[in-house]
């Protein structure tokens, strides 16, 4: 509220909202936050100790409900230890769930699936900043995984035995250094084409939004290169 010019301090803010019925605030590497005024807003009347307390009983209703208050014998979870971080179960789960969460928007001529029998005699061309950079396969918020779990779309189809070329075109999601060149070369030998585009958070991530929904660089200028 402060950044949107509705207050104009920590203090007003505070009480702004708590009396609007907000009860947590996030604030991450703050040590002077917002709702440490609270104290003071509570000294000068601008909110009550009754309000504090209809605020403050479902935080830790929810808490108790979640049993962090619970010895640890009560908790299912204190049993477990780091063999389960990245099973072989946990992993056939997350790959189940990358599988049926993908969205196809078009199957011109029944393009798709690519069937693992048929890669041995096409040649595939793997093109474009995503298709072969790990860094850049995460959102914000996301885990980070140990390097030999991560899965490139050009790991991948080697992995299955496919005869792969690869450009990345431009080495970074902005795109600003684009090498026409080589993906035309790249492209022009292949019988399959894969191209890998997008943003990741190096273009936009909480408090960093993009102005427009354009590719970024010249991203747009690759793809038609490569349907070219």
């Amino acid at each position: 509220m402060l950044g949107h010019h509705y207050t104009h301090s920590f203090l007003e803010t505070a009480i702004a909202s708590v009396n609007a019925g907000c009860n947590l605030e996030l604030s991450y590497g703050m040590k002077n936050n917002v709702f440490m005024h609270i104290p003071q807003a509570l000294a000068m009347g601008n909110i009550t100790l009754q309000m504090l307390r209809d605020r403050v009983r479902p935080l830790f209703y929810t808490r108790m409900r979640l049993g962090e208050f619970d010895p640890p014998a009560m908790n299912p979870y204190s049993s477990l230890d780091l063999s389960v971080v990245q099973s072989p179960e946990h992993r056939n789960l997350s790959l189940e769930a990358a599988v049926k969460s993908f969205v196809l928007l078009k199957n011109v001529q029944g393009t798709l699936p690519l069937r693992a029998r048929d890669l041995s005699s096409q040649h595939l061309a793997v093109v474009g900043p995503f298709a072969d950079n790990p860094r850049v396969l995460f959102g914000d918020y996301a885990p980070v995984p140990e390097p030999q779990y991560i899965y490139t779309p050009r790991r991948g189809l080697e992995m299955l035995g496919a005869n792969v070329s690869f450009t990345a075109g431009c080495s970074e999601p902005r795109c600003q250094r684009y090498s026409r060149a080589e993906l035309v070369r790249v492209v022009g030998a292949a019988d399959v084409v894969l191209v890998c585009l997008g943003t990741g958070i190096d273009v936009e991530t909480e408090a960093k939004d993009r102005s427009d929904l354009s590719l970024p660089g010249h991203q747009l200028e690759l793809l038609q290169d490569a349907v070219q």
